[in-house]
Protein backbone atom coordinates (compact mmCIF):
# COMPACT_ATOMS: atom_id res chain seq x y z
CA UNK A 1 0.00 0.00 0.00
CA UNK A 2 2.93 2.15 0.74
CA UNK A 3 4.35 2.06 -2.85
CA UNK A 4 2.47 4.31 -4.83
CA UNK A 5 3.20 6.92 -1.73
CA UNK A 6 6.78 6.19 -1.73
CA UNK A 7 6.79 6.48 -5.47
CA UNK A 8 5.29 9.80 -5.58
CA UNK A 9 7.71 11.28 -3.39
CA UNK A 10 10.41 9.86 -4.96
CA UNK A 11 9.26 11.41 -8.22
CA UNK A 12 9.06 14.76 -6.30
CA UNK A 13 12.65 14.75 -4.94
CA UNK A 14 13.82 13.86 -8.07
CA UNK A 15 12.03 16.38 -10.21
CA UNK A 16 13.15 19.14 -7.59
CA UNK A 17 16.72 18.17 -7.46
CA UNK A 18 16.56 18.48 -11.70
CA UNK A 19 15.28 21.70 -11.20
CA UNK A 20 17.60 22.92 -8.28
CA UNK A 21 20.45 21.47 -10.95
CA UNK A 22 19.36 23.57 -14.20
CA UNK A 23 19.30 27.21 -11.82
CA UNK A 24 22.65 26.04 -10.44
CA UNK A 25 23.74 25.26 -14.25
CA UNK A 26 22.67 28.32 -15.66
CA UNK A 27 24.03 30.29 -13.35
CA UNK A 28 27.56 28.85 -13.63
CA UNK A 29 27.35 28.18 -17.55
CA UNK A 30 29.01 31.84 -18.33
CA UNK A 31 32.12 31.29 -15.86
CA UNK A 32 32.51 27.53 -17.60
CA UNK A 33 32.53 29.60 -20.93
CA UNK A 34 35.11 31.63 -19.41
CA UNK A 35 36.81 29.41 -18.65
CA UNK A 36 37.21 27.44 -21.62
CA UNK A 37 37.87 29.97 -23.72
CA UNK A 38 40.64 31.24 -21.19
CA UNK A 39 42.33 27.82 -21.78
CA UNK A 40 42.61 28.41 -25.02
CA UNK A 41 44.45 31.40 -25.20
CA UNK A 42 48.22 31.96 -25.20
CA UNK A 43 50.44 34.59 -24.82
CA UNK A 44 49.69 38.55 -23.42
CA UNK A 45 46.10 37.81 -24.39
CA UNK A 46 46.20 35.38 -21.66
CA UNK A 47 48.01 38.00 -19.51
CA UNK A 48 45.60 40.53 -20.58
CA UNK A 49 42.29 37.92 -19.67
CA UNK A 50 43.51 37.01 -16.53
CA UNK A 51 43.87 40.41 -15.24
CA UNK A 52 40.44 41.06 -16.52
CA UNK A 53 39.02 37.85 -14.60
CA UNK A 54 40.84 39.12 -11.35
CA UNK A 55 39.37 42.44 -11.80
CA UNK A 56 36.40 40.91 -11.88
CA UNK A 57 36.81 37.98 -9.39
CA UNK A 58 38.42 40.41 -6.38
CA UNK A 59 34.90 42.81 -6.04
CA UNK A 60 32.99 39.92 -6.78
CA UNK A 61 34.51 38.04 -3.93
CA UNK A 62 34.36 40.73 -1.87
CA UNK A 63 30.42 41.30 -2.30
CA UNK A 64 29.60 37.82 -1.81
CA UNK A 65 31.48 37.39 1.54
CA UNK A 66 30.08 40.81 3.04
CA UNK A 67 26.72 39.79 1.44
CA UNK A 68 26.70 36.21 3.24
CA UNK A 69 26.04 36.59 6.61
CA UNK A 70 25.08 40.00 9.48
CA UNK A 71 28.18 40.78 11.22
CA UNK A 72 28.02 41.38 15.01
CA UNK A 73 24.06 40.48 15.01
CA UNK A 74 23.00 39.91 18.63
CA UNK A 75 19.57 40.49 19.82
CA UNK A 76 21.13 41.09 23.41
CA UNK A 77 22.62 44.48 21.86
CA UNK A 78 21.68 47.17 24.08
CA UNK A 79 23.24 45.49 27.05
CA UNK A 80 26.17 47.75 26.80
CA UNK A 81 24.29 50.54 27.64
CA UNK A 82 23.40 48.64 31.22
CA UNK A 83 19.99 50.84 31.16
CA UNK A 84 18.63 49.47 34.48
CA UNK A 85 21.78 51.81 35.84
CA UNK A 86 21.21 55.11 34.24
CA UNK A 87 19.40 57.29 37.22
CA UNK A 88 18.90 60.68 35.32
CA UNK A 89 16.77 61.22 32.34
CA UNK A 90 17.67 62.66 29.28
CA UNK A 91 18.56 66.35 29.48
CA UNK A 92 17.74 66.60 33.26
CA UNK A 93 20.57 68.11 35.07
CA UNK A 94 22.14 65.91 37.61
CA UNK A 95 21.88 66.98 41.38
CA UNK A 96 24.54 66.88 43.72
CA UNK A 97 24.70 64.11 46.77
CA UNK A 98 22.93 65.80 49.85
CA UNK A 99 21.44 68.97 48.69
CA UNK A 100 19.40 70.63 46.39
CA UNK A 101 21.60 72.20 43.78
CA UNK A 102 22.77 70.81 40.51
CA UNK A 103 25.82 70.51 38.52
CA UNK A 104 26.34 71.76 34.69
CA UNK A 105 25.53 67.97 33.52
CA UNK A 106 22.84 66.39 32.36
CA UNK A 107 21.68 62.77 31.29
CA UNK A 108 22.45 61.84 27.93
CA UNK A 109 19.70 60.04 26.02
CA UNK A 110 19.84 56.42 25.80
CA UNK A 111 17.36 56.41 23.00
CA UNK A 112 20.16 58.62 20.80
CA UNK A 113 22.71 56.23 22.03
CA UNK A 114 20.82 53.37 20.77
CA UNK A 115 20.14 54.81 17.63
CA UNK A 116 24.08 55.85 17.16
CA UNK A 117 24.86 52.21 17.82
CA UNK A 118 22.61 50.84 14.85
CA UNK A 119 24.04 53.13 12.23
CA UNK A 120 27.32 51.92 13.14
CA UNK A 121 25.90 48.33 12.59
CA UNK A 122 24.48 48.89 10.10
CA UNK A 123 27.52 50.97 7.98
CA UNK A 124 31.00 50.33 10.01
CA UNK A 125 30.58 46.43 11.52
CA UNK A 126 28.73 45.57 7.71
CA UNK A 127 29.40 46.86 4.64
CA UNK A 128 26.08 48.70 3.53
CA UNK A 129 25.12 46.05 0.48
CA UNK A 130 21.92 48.34 -0.65
CA UNK A 131 24.19 50.85 -2.04
CA UNK A 132 27.02 48.97 -3.69
CA UNK A 133 27.25 48.89 -7.26
CA UNK A 134 27.66 44.92 -7.41
CA UNK A 135 24.39 44.94 -5.87
CA UNK A 136 22.98 47.60 -8.11
CA UNK A 137 23.73 45.30 -11.16
CA UNK A 138 22.31 42.72 -10.07
CA UNK A 139 22.95 38.78 -11.11
CA UNK A 140 23.54 39.25 -15.27
CA UNK A 141 21.04 42.05 -14.90
CA UNK A 142 18.38 40.33 -12.44
CA UNK A 143 17.59 42.46 -9.14
CA UNK A 144 18.79 40.53 -6.21
CA UNK A 145 16.25 40.87 -4.45
CA UNK A 146 14.06 38.83 -7.47
CA UNK A 147 16.75 36.18 -6.40
CA UNK A 148 17.06 33.43 -3.59
CA UNK A 149 20.35 34.81 -3.19
CA UNK A 150 22.60 37.45 -1.55
CA UNK A 151 20.11 39.55 -1.01
CA UNK A 152 19.28 38.78 2.89
CA UNK A 153 21.36 40.95 4.65
CA UNK A 154 20.39 44.42 2.32
CA UNK A 155 16.55 43.80 3.35
CA UNK A 156 17.33 43.61 7.09
CA UNK A 157 19.56 46.39 6.89
CA UNK A 158 17.02 48.50 5.20
CA UNK A 159 14.54 47.39 8.00
CA UNK A 160 16.99 48.28 10.83
CA UNK A 161 17.44 51.83 8.67
CA UNK A 162 13.71 52.53 8.70
CA UNK A 163 13.49 52.43 12.08
CA UNK A 164 16.14 55.03 12.59
CA UNK A 165 15.25 57.24 10.36
CA UNK A 166 11.70 57.27 11.80
CA UNK A 167 12.85 58.07 15.21
CA UNK A 168 15.29 60.94 13.66
CA UNK A 169 12.07 62.36 12.59
CA UNK A 170 10.48 62.26 15.68
CA UNK A 171 13.72 63.83 17.69
CA UNK A 172 14.43 66.42 15.45
CA UNK A 173 10.42 67.67 15.46
CA UNK A 174 9.13 67.60 18.76
CA UNK A 175 11.55 65.75 21.65
CA UNK A 176 14.67 67.48 20.62
CA UNK A 177 13.15 71.07 20.91
CA UNK A 178 10.54 72.57 23.94
CA UNK A 179 7.01 71.91 23.29
CA UNK A 180 7.64 71.32 20.07
CA UNK A 181 7.99 75.59 18.94
CA UNK A 182 11.75 76.28 20.13
CA UNK A 183 14.06 76.62 17.52
CA UNK A 184 15.19 73.21 16.10
CA UNK A 185 18.23 71.23 16.86
CA UNK A 186 20.78 71.95 14.14
CA UNK A 187 22.34 68.55 14.34
CA UNK A 188 19.15 66.24 15.13
CA UNK A 189 18.31 67.97 11.55
CA UNK A 190 21.39 67.48 9.80
CA UNK A 191 20.80 63.64 10.64
CA UNK A 192 17.08 63.54 10.10
CA UNK A 193 17.91 64.74 6.32
CA UNK A 194 21.30 62.53 5.94
CA UNK A 195 19.14 59.78 7.58
CA UNK A 196 16.64 60.39 4.38
CA UNK A 197 19.13 60.07 1.60
CA UNK A 198 18.04 56.98 -0.47
CA UNK A 199 19.63 53.35 0.48
CA UNK A 200 20.41 52.76 -3.08
CA UNK A 201 23.01 55.86 -3.37
CA UNK A 202 26.29 55.22 -4.88
CA UNK A 203 28.76 57.76 -6.42
CA UNK A 204 27.00 58.50 -9.15
CA UNK A 205 23.82 58.11 -10.76
CA UNK A 206 21.71 57.63 -14.39
CA UNK A 207 19.71 61.02 -13.13
CA UNK A 208 20.61 64.70 -12.59
CA UNK A 209 22.39 65.23 -10.09
CA UNK A 210 24.84 62.61 -11.49
CA UNK A 211 27.28 62.73 -8.90
CA UNK A 212 25.56 61.68 -5.42
CA UNK A 213 26.74 60.99 -2.28
CA UNK A 214 26.66 57.33 -1.12
CA UNK A 215 24.03 56.39 1.66
CA UNK A 216 26.80 54.89 3.51
CA UNK A 217 28.46 58.23 3.58
CA UNK A 218 25.26 59.81 4.73
CA UNK A 219 24.42 57.35 7.50
CA UNK A 220 27.83 57.95 8.52
CA UNK A 221 27.54 61.62 8.57
CA UNK A 222 24.21 61.26 10.61
CA UNK A 223 25.73 59.35 13.56
CA UNK A 224 28.24 61.58 14.12
CA UNK A 225 25.57 64.60 14.41
CA UNK A 226 23.51 62.25 16.92
CA UNK A 227 26.64 61.63 18.67
CA UNK A 228 27.09 65.69 18.47
CA UNK A 229 23.67 66.13 20.01
CA UNK A 230 23.94 63.82 22.97
CA UNK A 231 27.38 65.26 23.92
CA UNK A 232 25.36 68.62 23.68
CA UNK A 233 22.69 67.46 25.62
CA UNK A 234 25.46 66.18 28.65
CA UNK A 235 26.47 69.14 28.70
CA UNK A 236 22.78 70.97 28.97
CA UNK A 237 23.57 72.81 25.86
CA UNK A 238 20.51 71.00 24.01
CA UNK A 239 17.12 69.99 25.03
CA UNK A 240 15.45 66.81 25.34
CA UNK A 241 11.68 67.18 26.31
CA UNK A 242 10.58 63.97 27.79
CA UNK A 243 6.74 65.15 28.39
CA UNK A 244 4.03 62.04 28.33
CA UNK A 245 2.51 63.98 24.71
CA UNK A 246 5.77 63.48 23.15
CA UNK A 247 6.29 59.91 24.16
CA UNK A 248 2.55 59.16 22.99
CA UNK A 249 3.14 60.38 19.47
CA UNK A 250 6.24 58.96 19.44
CA UNK A 251 4.88 55.43 20.03
CA UNK A 252 2.27 56.23 17.41
CA UNK A 253 3.97 56.40 14.81
CA UNK A 254 6.06 52.95 15.65
CA UNK A 255 2.64 51.85 15.57
CA UNK A 256 1.36 53.38 12.20
CA UNK A 257 5.13 52.23 10.78
CA UNK A 258 5.50 48.68 12.53
CA UNK A 259 1.13 48.41 11.30
CA UNK A 260 2.60 49.06 7.38
CA UNK A 261 5.15 46.23 7.52
CA UNK A 262 1.93 44.20 8.81
CA UNK A 263 0.16 45.14 5.68
CA UNK A 264 2.88 43.88 3.47
CA UNK A 265 3.39 40.51 5.22
CA UNK A 266 -0.25 40.51 4.86
CA UNK A 267 -0.72 41.32 1.09
CA UNK A 268 2.78 39.01 0.20
CA UNK A 269 1.46 36.30 2.13
CA UNK A 270 -2.23 36.13 -0.04
CA UNK A 271 -1.24 36.80 -3.05
CA UNK A 272 2.16 35.14 -3.57
CA UNK A 273 2.14 32.09 -1.05
CA UNK A 274 4.20 30.05 -2.86
CA UNK A 275 5.87 28.15 -0.08
CA UNK A 276 9.35 27.89 -0.56
CA UNK A 277 9.40 29.00 -4.01
CA UNK A 278 8.61 32.59 -3.45
CA UNK A 279 11.42 34.50 -3.72
CA UNK A 280 11.10 37.53 -2.36
CA UNK A 281 9.36 36.32 0.82
CA UNK A 282 12.37 36.11 2.14
CA UNK A 283 13.24 39.53 1.54
CA UNK A 284 9.69 40.74 3.49
CA UNK A 285 10.70 38.51 6.30
CA UNK A 286 14.69 39.62 6.40
CA UNK A 287 13.50 43.43 6.44
CA UNK A 288 10.85 42.82 9.13
CA UNK A 289 13.27 41.25 11.19
CA UNK A 290 15.55 44.35 10.58
CA UNK A 291 13.10 46.50 11.75
CA UNK A 292 12.46 44.58 14.95
CA UNK A 293 15.72 44.40 15.64
CA UNK A 294 15.74 48.28 15.94
CA UNK A 295 12.79 48.91 17.62
CA UNK A 296 13.61 46.44 20.17
CA UNK A 297 16.78 48.28 21.30
CA UNK A 298 15.37 51.97 20.41
CA UNK A 299 12.26 51.03 22.89
CA UNK A 300 14.61 50.29 25.88
CA UNK A 301 16.02 53.45 25.13
CA UNK A 302 12.83 55.38 25.01
CA UNK A 303 12.08 53.24 28.92
CA UNK A 304 15.24 54.87 29.80
CA UNK A 305 14.79 58.38 28.78
CA UNK A 306 10.69 58.51 30.11
CA UNK A 307 11.21 56.54 32.87
CA UNK A 308 9.72 59.00 35.21
CA UNK A 309 6.54 59.05 32.75
CA UNK A 310 6.41 55.43 32.87
CA UNK A 311 7.17 54.82 36.83
CA UNK A 312 3.91 57.60 37.33
CA UNK A 313 1.65 55.96 35.41
CA UNK A 314 2.75 52.81 36.45
CA UNK A 315 3.34 51.62 33.07
CA UNK A 316 6.61 49.67 33.36
CA UNK A 317 5.68 46.26 33.38
CA UNK A 318 3.52 46.58 30.45
CA UNK A 319 6.59 48.36 28.50
CA UNK A 320 8.72 45.52 29.61
CA UNK A 321 6.28 42.86 28.30
CA UNK A 322 6.32 44.50 24.97
CA UNK A 323 9.71 44.38 25.08
CA UNK A 324 9.43 40.40 25.55
CA UNK A 325 6.98 40.36 22.18
CA UNK A 326 9.95 41.48 20.22
CA UNK A 327 12.64 39.64 21.61
CA UNK A 328 10.10 36.78 21.17
CA UNK A 329 9.66 37.90 17.46
CA UNK A 330 13.69 37.97 16.81
CA UNK A 331 14.49 34.14 18.34
CA UNK A 332 12.12 33.08 15.10
CA UNK A 333 15.15 31.85 13.06
CA UNK A 334 14.09 29.69 10.13
CA UNK A 335 16.48 27.70 7.83
CA UNK A 336 14.64 28.92 4.46
CA UNK A 337 11.89 31.07 4.49
CA UNK A 338 8.48 29.51 3.61
CA UNK A 339 5.45 31.42 2.50
CA UNK A 340 3.06 28.84 2.75
CA UNK A 341 -0.53 28.96 3.08
CA UNK A 342 -1.83 29.51 6.86
CA UNK A 343 -3.47 25.81 6.16
CA UNK A 344 -0.89 24.31 4.15
CA UNK A 345 0.12 20.64 5.26
CA UNK A 346 4.08 20.82 3.74
CA UNK A 347 5.13 24.25 3.37
CA UNK A 348 5.13 26.48 6.39
CA UNK A 349 3.61 30.20 6.44
CA UNK A 350 6.33 32.17 8.10
CA UNK A 351 5.28 35.35 6.99
CA UNK A 352 1.87 34.77 9.07
CA UNK A 353 3.32 33.55 12.07
CA UNK A 354 6.01 36.86 12.10
CA UNK A 355 2.87 39.23 11.06
CA UNK A 356 1.28 37.94 14.52
CA UNK A 357 4.24 39.10 16.79
CA UNK A 358 4.38 42.19 14.76
CA UNK A 359 0.38 42.82 15.51
CA UNK A 360 1.21 41.66 19.44
CA UNK A 361 3.66 43.97 19.65
CA UNK A 362 0.83 46.80 17.72
CA UNK A 363 -1.50 45.96 19.98
CA UNK A 364 0.66 46.62 22.96
CA UNK A 365 1.91 50.16 21.97
CA UNK A 366 -1.48 51.39 21.36
CA UNK A 367 -2.18 49.72 24.85
CA UNK A 368 0.81 51.62 26.15
CA UNK A 369 -0.86 55.06 24.21
CA UNK A 370 -4.03 54.48 25.84
CA UNK A 371 -3.01 54.67 29.49
CA UNK A 372 -1.11 57.73 28.80
CA UNK A 373 -3.80 59.70 27.13
CA UNK A 374 -6.06 58.73 30.26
Amino acid sequence: MLDPVIEFFSRMFSLFGRGVGLVVAWFLWPFVAIGRWYNRTHGILKVIAGVLILGIMIPYGWFFWNAAFIRNFNINYTDKFNFEKLTVPAGEQVAIEGGQSTTRTCGRSALVDVASELIDFNVNQNAWMSGTLLYKIGLFGIPWDATPWFDNKASFQRGVHRSVRRVSVELADVMGRVRGTSQINSDLERARNDLNIREFNWYWGTTSPYIKQTSWGSYRQARLELIKYNDDLAACKATFDARADNLMQFLDRIAKDIGSTSAEIKDRAEKYNGGWFDMRADNVWMESMGQLYAYYGLLQGARSDFRDILEKRALTDLWLNMEGQLKSALALDPLIISNGKEDGFIMPAHLTTIGFYILRVRSNLIEVRSVLDR
